[in-house]
């Protein structure tokens, strides 16, 4: 009845408005009049049906909703949804799909990752933000199990894990949440052992286009459990509780750094290729061109005060292992022209979220474009490396991932979205703090997609602009088979479109 009504109100209100003023522009503006006291009489019911906070753009609040669990501080304006419900629960989800169902209001959610090109703003429809669902549910220590919310951050996971000798491939960042890493595949803290985040995901509880709470896994519900798993934002559901594998801590990580000058950086690059395969698959390999440290800043003038950073992350269970699988990088052919080194620092999780915090700081804003590629490393990191050292922005960075052990590149979990694969992993990241600076960032980082698109095979649907670049959404997938696979279950599940799919209402 309430549904009816609703609708009856629209249709009368822009009769009205039609008969009064003969279909000018003043017409439109009573249309407009009537569709906002419209909305707001749907979100007044939807108060009614939720424990959590509803918002529309009359709210005084609004916003401050909408923009507070955004990563990125470059925000589109002109994307904004009708309703904002900030749920309490997972049954305040499967009340607020099932409102926007019969109220015609497409969902989007906004899950916790970086949202590097804000996907879950959108036009028009509804915004269902779970922020709250922040809880840790159990964590079975004996079977090695954990039930968790979706918006718990990377390092708060591992803090509460860690604490019972445990551990999972969580995300780099310390600040990104749960599900919008996991939804996306997750490029893992040692992933050559563990594999990526959603290899650890067995079983999710997804509230369907229905308003249905289902729980997902190998044995029930298969379609949902495969897309959960890697489709990112255009899961076509949405994920409230994550059931995770565990595994026991390594007893001995340890974190060794080299930096060398920025026109050996081919060299470097060569090597790190060479060597990569015969590392065992626990050493995290990465190459970054970043600015010089303070340290070493006088040192690195005639290449615009940029470096070149070989990181490695080994997780062992001794010191002794630990020396043993990184013994190699000792023997780089430049490393009597090692700038400053540090070998196998003992840390733990907190210390490699302080320096992954570090190097993409909050409060930015930020364009990224993290790819796949089998190219040479040489090739692809001397192509970078004249267009970095005119970086507008100190805080840029590019990083490539070199996947390290016998089996490179890594395979993908067989059941899940996820399935891109390569050799490198990464790409530019800009990050800059004054709007001011927004075009010169803008187009400094455009001229990277030019510079990488012949060196690129694929990207990641987590860390890519699929707004600017539609068509990275179909190339995140290692064959079209798989994204094609994700838009006929999406039609299968979600037939009417209650779920905003990859593309709508974003341009």
């Amino acid at each position: 009845m309430g549904n009816a009504r609703d609708g009856d109100f629209s249709r009368r209100a822009l009769m009205v408005g039609g008969a009064l003023v003969g279909g000018s522009v003043c017409a439109e503006a009573m249309a407009g009049v009537a569709r906002e006291q419209c909305r707001a009489i749907k979100a007044d019911a939807l108060r009614h049906k939720i424990r959590g906070k509803i918002v529309t753009p009359e709210s005084a609040d609004f916003d401050e909703l909408l923009f507070e669990g955004l990563w990125n501080e470059l925000h589109p304006t002109d994307r904004l949804p009708q309703i904002i419900a900030r749920v309490e629960d997972e049954q305040d989800v499967c009340a607020a799909v099932r409102f926007a169902r019969h109220n015609g209001l497409k969902v989007v959610v906004r899950g916790g990752g970086h949202n590097w090109c804000n996907p879950s703003l959108r036009h028009g429809g509804m915004l269902i933000d779970l922020s709250n669902l922040n809880k840790i549910i159990s964590i079975d220590a004996e079977s090695r199990v954990a039930t968790l919310q979706p918006i718990i951050s990377n390092r708060d996971v591992q803090r509460h894990l860690n604490a019972h000798g445990l551990s999972y491939p969580s995300g780099h960042c310390p600040q990104v949440k749960l599900s919008g890493y996991l939804l996306s595949g997750g490029m893992s803290w040692n992933q050559g052992v563990w594999g990526p985040g959603a290899g650890s995901v067995e079983a999710v509880d997804v509230v369907t286009a229905e308003g249905d709470l289902i729980t997902a896994s190998k044995d029930q519900n298969v379609d949902y459990f495969w897309a959960a798993r890697g489709a990112g934002y255009g899961f076509f559901g949405v994920a409230v509780r994550y059931h995770l594998k565990l595994y026991p801590l390594p007893k001995h990580i340890a974190a060794s750094s080299y930096y060398y000058n920025l026109d050996k950086v081919g060299v470097v690059a060569e090597w790190l290729g060479d060597i990569a395969g015969k590392l065992q698959a626990n050493v995290e390999l990465s190459l970054f061109l970043v600015s010089a440290p303070p340290e070493l800043a006088e040192k690195c003038k005639g290449q615009s005060g940029k470096v070149s950073l070989v990181t490695a992350t080994t997780f062992a269970d001794s010191e002794e292992e630990a020396r043993r699988a990184t013994a190699l990088l000792e023997q780089s052919p430049l490393i009597g022209e090692c700038l400053s080194k540090t070998v196998n620092e003992h840390v733990n999780f907190d210390r490699l979220f302080d320096k992954s915090g570090a190097m993409w700081p909050a409060n930015r804003r930020n364009q990224v474009e993290a790819m796949f590629s089998n190219s040479s490393p040489k090739e692809l990191l001397e192509a970078l490396r004249e267009h970095f050292m005119r970086a507008p922005s100190p805080e840029s960075l590019i990083l490539y991932a070199f996947f390290t052990g016998p089996n490179v590149p890594p395979a993908a979990p067989n059941d899940a979205a996820f399935s891109m694969r390569a050799r490198l992993y990464g790409g530019p990241w800009s990050m800059w703090k004054d709007a001011r600076d927004d075009e010169k960032n803008l187009s400094w980082h455009k001229k990277y997609q030019e510079i990488l698109k012949p060196l690129t095979m694929g990207h990641y649907i987590g860390e890519s602009d699929t707004v600017s670049y539609p068509d990275h959404v179909r190339h995140a997938f290692a064959s079209r088979a798989d994204f094609q696979r994700i838009e006929e279950l999406r039609k299968k599940h979600d037939p009417t479109g209650v779920f905003f799919n990859y593309f709508d209402g974003l341009r």
